[in-house]
């Protein structure tokens, strides 16, 4: 069942449970009004009759007579009076006598003064009169036919403006739940055409502020995540079949040409280092295309905690060194830290230290002395860590392109690469909400300084 037709049913049902509930209560207060009504009647006219019949103002007879004669075309009361020994004293029609008075109900009147009750079908008071200092016992009964009648009329009233009422209330109600789902309706098919193909398509967010707004903007949030994973993907695939075309076809080049005749122990030994040194270059470009893919996940699926600066830095200097023993390090603190924070950042060891590797080996490679001098110091909040050398420099076309993907400045022949540890440095820089800045001069040197805030 679809959710229109549950909001209409569960509209309906509601309001028809409170009209119900109206419609219930305007019979209950009807009947109980006109059952107050006719007690009240009947009291008036027990005494009427009790007045005439004993300021002999009206014979019994006479009395008697209108009462049979009455009694044939209206509901007449039949009245009932006795003495307090329960002698009866008058009585309308006594061979009829609706009201079967006994010794125990004489006595409940003579206790109460007034009672009502039912016998039957006719409403019955009995009641205690005083008259010129004398007590008697007043019973009348009578049929109230007109407020019976007046009652099956509103009945039929009432359930006819039930039956009328639910069907306006389905009616209505349906074209209430339809207004309200239509924007959804629109938002599913806005949806529906939205595929891989088209993915910058977004929902159209009418207002922000009601629960369909927010739920266009939390869709579009969502798909802005998709459509980054779905370019990161394509970029990663593209990159790859880009990159490693070249490695892959040089060193299929270099062991077809080992095979094309006999060669000299030597010459072979010659061919496997080349070998050696384009698998090699495979393997470090397929190492900085895979971190490249991590770096673009989404923040909150990188596991982040807290680690120190200093310490990262020393394992950094460490890998370095250990896959290029050449390569020298210099690590300065600079200033005492009173409070250990000030190293300390909320990040990912792994790609912090991936990225402080692919700063002090970019030092070291476009150096003449391979060195790189890191220092670390804060400042109010920043950590702030320079990593420099003294090395060939950077022309300023060189500097400004320094983070596109695959670049090779002007000095890539000095030095191997594939164009993607900037990149990918700076994207572990901005994944940790920090700054990557380079100062370069040809023939200088380079500077790379990171600002990252520590906790």
């Amino acid at each position: 069942m679809k959710i229109r037709s549950k909001l209409t049913l569960r509209y309906t049902g509601v309001t028809a449970v409170v009209f119900l509930g109206l419609l219930s209560a305007i019979y209950f207060f009807s009947e109980r009004s006109r059952n107050r009504e006719f007690f009240r009647d009947l009291k008036s006219e027990g005494i009427t009759k009790a007045n005439l019949f004993l300021k002999n103002q009206v014979d019994a007879v006479t009395m008697q007579s209108i009462y049979l004669n009455n009694r044939e075309f209206i509901n007449e009361v039949e009245v009932a009076v006795y003495d307090t020994s329960f002698q009866l004293l008058y009585h309308d029609a006594k061979q009829i006598d609706l009201v079967k008075e006994t010794p125990e109900m004489m006595e409940r009147i003579t206790r109460n003064k007034v009672i009502e009750f039912y016998q039957g079908r006719y409403q019955v008071v009995g009641m205690l009169y005083e008259f010129e200092g004398k007590e008697y016992i007043i019973t009348a009964a009578a049929y109230d036919g007109y407020g019976y009648a007046q009652r099956e009329a509103l009945r039929v009233m009432l359930a006819c403006m039930l039956l009328l009422g639910l069907a306006i209330l389905l009616g209505v109600g349906y074209l209430l739940a339809r207004g309200a789902l239509t924007p959804v309706s629109d938002m599913v098919e806005e949806v529906r055409a939205i595929t891989a193909s088209n993915l910058d398509t977004r929902v159209p967010v009418r207002y922000e502020n009601d629960e369909l707004g927010e739920l266009a903007v939390t869709f579009n949030r969502m798909l802005d995540g998709l459509e980054k994973s779905f370019e990161a993907q394509k970029m990663f695939v593209s990159n790859v079949s880009h990159e490693l075309r070249t490695p892959m076809a040089a060193l299929v080049a270099e062991l077809e040409l080992a095979l094309l005749k006999d060669r000299a122990p030597e010459e072979y030994r010659e061919a496997i280092r080349n070998v050696l040194n384009d698998a090699q270059g495979v393997v470090r470009l397929s190492e900085g295309l895979l971190n490249l893919a991590r770096a673009d996940y989404l923040p909150e699926r990188v596991k982040m905690e807290d680690v120190r600066l200093d310490e990262l830095l020393l394992d950094a200097r460490e890998m370095v060194l250990k896959a290029n023993p050449d390569y020298k390090v210099e690590l300065i603190f600079e200033g005492e830290a009173d409070d250990d924070r000030v190293l300390t950042v909320l990040g990912n060891s792994y790609l912090l230290k991936t990225a402080f590797v692919n700063l002090i080996e970019n030092n070291c490679k476009f150096s003449g002395d391979k060195t790189s001098l890191v220092q670390i110091t804060f400042w109010e909040d920043m950590s702030i860590i320079r990593f420099s050398d003294t090395g060939i420099g950077m022309t300023p076309d060189d500097r400004e392109k320094l983070f596109s993907l695959f670049y090779r400045g002007s000095n890539k022949d000095y030095a191997p690469g594939n164009g993607i540890g900037m990149v990918l440095t700076r994207k572990i820089v901005t994944m940790h909400k920090g700054t990557i800045q380079v100062n370069s001069q040809q023939g200088e040197g380079t500077v790379f300084t990171v600002e990252l805030p520590h906790v």
